[in-house]
């Protein structure tokens, strides 16, 4: 039998510099890759085209600039009043959006504060929570863990808060995780993860490893607070108080609560059907009565709906014509239908 020949110091010498080439054109890659995304972050941050300005609508355009911050004149008399024109010159021709803001994976604003939660590209990728001034301008950065996910302004601008996927990305399933924060601009205080705060189910303090709270919004006094819980396979509606530091079940099945800015009301997505087909519907909850009535929007909304005012709600869908995602409306009595109210946006905003 022949034997094959030996290698030699040539083909070793080869291979040396065979792995050598590689190990350069991956590291090349690195940087490249690194250099790009601090290209976008410096992009991203650049200053607003524009600020906070009352009777407008702001949003995530998923359009023209992609992931940037736009806004369009609000809907109805009082914005038209506001922003100085007819009703008529609102609603009889389709505004223009105005683009070029900041660049966020998810924003809220009110009274002159904005939330914008941004997601690096890197290697991990890395989020943060900016927030901004009434010129869009950056005030503090928090540096966060997971995917953004969900963001709430108090209406006075001083509460705000954010929530983070820790794992997973969907609430449909049962295997996810979040984090949500919330922070006080007046005093700088920051809450990291909320998942301490004391609870009470049923009359009784409640203690479980898998507490999970997503979507806070607040009320008017900057103190009490609403969000969802999820323990055990069920989700309650949660009410909180910021200065005793405990957060009590009003209700199950309710999801991402809104209140309304009249503060008698809260705008929830309900679990309709089980498995991740389509699962939740729009409901408004009445504080006084505990009563929940369902809006005309029949399809499964998986947003924070935010009211435009105290009758109508905005959220995101899943886009139509290659759209991504459009903003819609509906009235939040359960009259009338859903209107597409933003072509190739998400997040809205409006400032009052």
């Amino acid at each position: 039998m022949t034997s094959l020949p030996s290698a030699g110091p040539r083909s070793l010498r080869a291979r040396i510099i065979a792995v050598a080439v590689a190990a350069a054109v991956l590291a090349g890659v690195a940087v490249a890759y690194t250099l790009h995304a601090s290209q976008r972050a410096q992009s991203a941050d650049t200053a607003s085209e524009f600020g906070l300005d009352r009777g407008h609508l702001y949003f995530r355009s998923t359009e023209a600039g992609a992931g940037r911050v736009a806004r369009l004149p609000a809907p109805g008399e009082a914005a038209a009043r506001r922003i100085g024109t007819a009703r008529t010159a609102v609603t009889s021709r389709k505004p223009s959006r105005t683009t070029g803001g900041p660049s966020c994976e998810r924003f809220y604003a009110a009274a002159g504060t904005a939330l914008c939660l941004q997601r690096r590209a890197g290697i991990p990728p890395k989020s943060y929570a900016a927030v901004l001034d009434g010129h869009l301008r950056e005030k503090r950065r928090i540096s966060l863990t997971g995917i953004p996910n969900r963001a709430r302004v108090s209406a006075s601008g001083r509460m705000l808060s954010w929530t983070m996927f820790a794992t997973g990305d969907s609430y449909a399933g049962s295997s996810f995780s979040t984090r949500t924060s919330i922070l006080d601009t007046r005093t700088g205080y920051l809450i990291k993860n909320m998942e301490e705060i004391p609870l009470t189910i049923e009359g009784r303090r409640y203690h479980a490893p898998d507490v999970n709270y997503w979507g806070v919004t607040f009320a008017e006094d900057d103190n009490r607070f609403y969000a969802t819980v999820s323990t055990k396979g069920k989700t309650y509606l949660v009410r909180g108080d910021m200065k005793k530091w405990a957060a009590t079940a009003l209700r199950t099945n309710a999801e991402c609560p809104s209140l309304s800015p009249d503060n008698t009301r809260i705008a929830f997505k309900k679990r309709v059907r089980e498995g991740t087909q389509d699962p939740w519907r729009l409901y408004v909850l009445d504080l006084r009565t505990m009563r929940e009535r369902p809006l005309a929007e029949r399809r499964s909304v998986d947003d924070q709906a935010a009211w435009l005012d105290d009758g109508t709600l905005a959220y995101a869908l899943p886009g139509e014509d290659g759209r991504k995602q459009d903003i819609w409306s509906t009235p939040a009595d359960g009259s009338g239908k859903p209107t597409l109210r933003v072509r190739g946006g998400s997040s809205p905003a409006a400032v009052r």
